[in-house]
């Protein structure tokens, strides 16, 4: 299965790599981003696949629509939608969480998606089919204190995969999360060479995740070979939380 592919936030870090990977088994990639992702989409090019640069701001319901129809233009109806666009993800303890605080969170893993596929479902119904991959979390397990706004909308996220699953595979529709682990990208600088080995420790496979390793996912889950699955969360760090479950 290919055709035309949209993913947010695929400036750099996960985002970019999913990018390329979808260009390379054969998807047109739309690299959205605030800024025009232009080094992601002329390493495509460089690389033999097509793509464009996608610019916009994917938690605004009128730069969504401009998005899409841009996109429908350049490359053809969306037939995969990755949802990967994040924003700052700060450490917020309990006695300072406030609305916003959620709020803020909320938009990239709420509003985000549900204006992204309001706005490319129709052509995938036209199409009789479609693949939308959500990106989360392993945090929605781990619980980690000082991450309660985050994981409650990365939960969320994974709620809304399971009923739009139901509702829109009818139409040929999957809908599914990835949910990486810990997979250091650019954000990641700051990481200590202790903090790495200390995670690392506690993952069976005992290494980092890489950001290939998501996107082969992604890729899997775009493909025909994925055409039965739908409604489900992937884990894909490595086994880290086997013992939380």
């Amino acid at each position: 299965m290919t055709g035309t592919a949209l993913v947010t936030g695929a400036g750099r870090g996960l985002g970019a790599a999913i990018a390329r990977t979808l260009a390379a088994r054969g998807w047109a990639v739309a690299v959205n981003d605030l800024r025009p992702p232009d080094d992601v989409v002329a390493g495509i090019r460089a690389a033999g696949g097509k793509a464009v640069a996608a610019p916009g701001d994917v938690t605004d319901e009128a730069d969504v629509t401009r998005l899409v129809s841009e996109v429908t233009e350049q490359l053809g109806p969306v037939g995969c939608l990755v949802a990967n666009a994040t924003g700052p993800q700060p450490v917020v303890e309990f006695a300072d969480l406030d609305w916003r605080t959620h709020l803020d969170q909320l938009e990239f893993f709420v509003k985000s998606p549900t204006l992204l596929a309001q706005a490319v479902v129709p052509g995938m119904k036209k199409a009789g089919g479609g693949r939308i991959v959500h990106i989360g979390s392993d945090m929605v397990d781990r619980a980690l204190p000082g991450w309660s706004a985050y994981t409650a909308a990365k939960a969320a996220l994974g709620a809304l995969t399971r009923v739009w699953a139901r509702e829109l595979g009818p139409f040929g529709i999957t809908v599914n999360v990835v949910a990486p682990g810990w997979v250091p990208v650019e954000r990641h600088t700051d990481a200590t060479p202790a903090e790495l080995a200390e995670y690392t420790g506690d993952v069976p496979l005992r290494r980092l995740g890489a950001p290939t390793d998501v996107a082969g996912t992604v890729a899997f889950l775009a493909s025909a070979d994925a055409a039965f699955l739908t409604g489900q969360t992937i884990q894909v760090n490595g086994g880290h939380s086997i013992a939380l479950r």
